[in-house]
C-alpha cells in the first residue's frame, strides 16, 4: 500500500508487480525465522512461477536487503536495479548500545530471581516498550526472531558483485538507514550512481514524489 503511488506512476507505462514479503503486508508469516537466504529462496520462487523476465526491480529497505543478494548472484532475468534507502550494511553498534543491550538482559536475569518479578517487571515493560524500531515493536514474536537474523547479516561483500546498472536514491535525513549506507554502496556496486533527495527522510520516495519519479523515469528509459 505504501508504494500505491509508485505503481500508480509507472503501471501506463511498464507491467508493474509487487508483492508483500511473507511476514509482512497481507501476506502471511514464514513458517519459522527466516533469514536473508529464505528471502532470496522465496523471491526467485516467485519469479520462477510467473516466469518473468527483463526485470528491474525497485527495492526499498527490507526489500533492499534481498535484493542486494539476489542481484548479486548475477540473475540474467535482472536488468537494472533500484535501491531506495535500502538496508544492507549492518550498523557500527557504539559503546552506548551495548551499554542498553547488556543492562537490559542483566535486569531481565535478575528478573527471573524469587521475589523479584513483579518488583521489576513495569522496568522491563517500558525497556522493551523503546527498544527497536517502530517495525521491530509492532511485529509479531515469530518476526523479531525474523528480523534479528536479517538484520545480524552485514551484505557488505555482496555489493561488488552486483552486475547491472544500480540507481541508488536516498533521503538525506534518513536515520533509519543513514546517508553513508548509499553513500559505501555508491562506492562498493560497481555500475552505480546516488540521487539525493531533500528534504527526505527514510521514506524519501514518498517525501519527494515528483523528483523520485523523475528520476526513476530517466533511470529506465536510458
Amino acid at each position: 500500500e505504501a508504494f500505491n503511488p509508485v505503481i500508480n506512476g509507472l503501471k501506463d507505462s511498464y507491467r508493474v508487480i509487487a508483492l508483500d514479503w511473507p511476514g509482512f503486508g497481507r501476506s502471511q508469516e514464514p513458517p519459522e525465522p527466516w533469514s536473508v537466504d529464505d528471502y532470496v529462496n522465496f523471491f526467485q520462487s516467485f519469479v520462477n512461477k510467473l516466469a518473468l523476465s527483463d526485470l528491474t526491480i525497485g527495492a526499498h529497505s527490507f526489500g533492499g536487503r534481498v535484493m542486494i543478494k539476489w542481484a548479486a548472484q548475477k540473475p540474467e532475468i535482472l536488468k537494472k536495479l533500484i535501491l531506495i534507502d535500502s538496508a544492507g550494511i549492518r550498523p557500527k553498534r557504539t559503546i552506548n548500545w551495548y551499554l542498553k543491550v547488556y543492562t537490559y538482559k542483566a535486569v531481565k536475569k535478575i528478573a527471573g530471581l524469587p521475589g523479584l518479578n513483579k518488583l521489576l517487571a513495569p522496568l522491563i515493560k517500558d525497556r522493551q516498550t523503546k527498544a527497536g524500531s517502530e517495525d521491530y515493536r509492532n511485529a509479531s514474536p515469530l518476526m523479531k526472531k525474523t528480523m534479528v537474523k536479517v538484520i545480524n547479516e552485514d551484505l557488505t561483500a555482496y555489493l561488488p558483485e552486483i552486475a547491472v546498472p544500480t540507481l541508488l536514491i536516498w533521503g538525506n535525513e534518513d536515520t533509519a538507514t543513514p546517508l553513508a549506507d548509499g553513500q559505501k554502496m555508491e562506492s562498493l556496486i560497481p555500475d552505480s550512481g546516488l540521487v539525493v533527495l531533500k528534504p527526505a527522510g527514510h521514506y524519501s520516495y514518498l517525501d519527494q514524489f515528483p523528483q523520485f519519479m523523475r528520476t526513476v523515469m530517466y533511470f529506465m528509459e536510458h
